[in-house]
């Protein structure tokens, strides 16, 4: 057990309110505010930004994404990101 982390859907449960980096098949890239999440690992993200290459291409504000279109979803900020 890490952080108190025991099972995959911990990590998203503590990490409801805070920017998360969503990797999605396709090569696309989003980063924003998790807001909701279900068993299929669908999300809902606040303050969405699609990025590439590192930087911001496009602002979305909230939006829902599918569960089995996602690779990873990281903790993260886009600072960070923008390196």
């Amino acid at each position: 057990m890490v952080n108190g982390i025991e099972r995959p859907l911990d990590l998203l449960n503590a990490s409801k309110g805070k920017e998360v980096l969503v990797q999605l098949k396709g090569d696309k890239q989003f980063v924003g505010t998790l807001v909701a999440f279900d068993i299929h690992v669908n999300v809902v993200l606040d303050n969405a930004k699609e990025m590439e290459n590192g930087e911001v291409k496009k602002n979305i504000g909230i939006t829902f994404l599918r569960g089995d279109t996602i690779i990873f979803i990281s903790p993260a900020s886009t600072t960070s990101l923008n390196k």
